[in-house]
């Protein structure tokens, strides 16, 4: 971004979300895309809290330090989405810090074993697939569970996932994490459905492919992040900041009248019939 595009972003986000308060689920380390979600929802004027797996407590607490900086400190709080428990006890202390009220959730959490990302789908495991399903689909619903009564005692809120166009598209090597993806996308509209009335709003984005840590378990993610940016609409590949730009806008006032929705943000690829002709 140039230094005169991010001096008007900035000044368009400061103060944004001044006074709102939220979690980050799936934060992880400097490359993954809730770091750039971190950053534009700070940079917003928003009160965050950050949740961890114990194996990455450490790097995480680190991270909150550097974003916090001398404002207000992010507290992090343990929460493994498999554990029925370990959710119940994070949102628990979640609402501790924020007094019973909650504004935003954002839900950035997928993950399928290594084995499961190559060859062909109908050679997946059951257990591959269940744990799939689980992390990166079933932990929205887990989670939103837990945050509606605190959303509904601020007079709604936003809930944010983050998804892929691996689910709904045959992305190469995505295997059992695209239908994953499907599943989340399919569960946003019925959350948007269910906790509407309480007006509290539930969308996805869907963000183009970004090297990250993550993403490097599925084989030949450069290649085609490089085949991405030559024939996407805007000629680019997709930044962190503009994931974390559009959950800025998501989480706002400004998007009151949008959910159940799956948002591109991926340079204009999803239009596209082919990567190439």
């Amino acid at each position: 971004m140039s230094t005169e595009l991010q001096e008007k972003t900035n000044s368009i986000k400061n103060g944004l979300l001044k006074g709102k308060k939220g979690v980050i689920l799936g934060l992880a380390n400097k490359w993954s895309i809730a770091w750039g979600i971190a950053n534009s929802l700070h940079e917003g004027g928003a009160e965050l809290v950050f949740t961890y797996q114990d194996r990455v407590k450490d790097r995480v607490e680190k991270l909150a330090e550097e974003l916090a900086g001398d404002t207000t400190s992010i507290q992090c709080i343990e929460c493994d989405v498999t554990s029925e428990d370990q959710i119940d006890s994070a949102f628990n202390k979640i609402s501790e810090v924020f007094g019973g009220k909650l504004d935003f959730v954002i839900h950035s959490l997928a993950f399928a074993r290594k084995d499961e990302l190559e060859g062909r789908y109908v050679e997946c495991s059951r257990d591959g697939y269940l744990l799939a399903q689980n992390v990166s689909a079933y932990s929205l619903v887990a989670v939103s569970r837990r945050a509606e009564p605190l959303l509904e005692a601020n007079g709604g809120g936003s809930i944010v996932t983050l998804t892929y166009i691996g689910g709904e598209r045959v992305v190469q090597n995505y295997n059992v994490m695209g239908v994953a993806k499907a599943a989340l996308e399919c569960s946003v509209r019925y959350l948007a459905a269910d906790l509407g009335p309480k007006k509290i709003r539930v969308n996805a984005i869907s963000a183009g492919p970004i090297k990250t840590l993550a993403s490097s378990a599925i084989s030949g993610i450069q290649t085609l992040i490089t085949e991405i940016a030559e024939v996407s609409p805007l000629r680019k590949n997709t930044e962190t900041e503009e994931v974390g730009d559009t959950a800025l806008f998501l989480v706002s006032d400004l998007s009151r009248g949008i959910t159940g929705e799956n948002i591109h943000v991926d340079a204009g690829f999803h239009i596209i019939g082919a990567v190439k002709a």
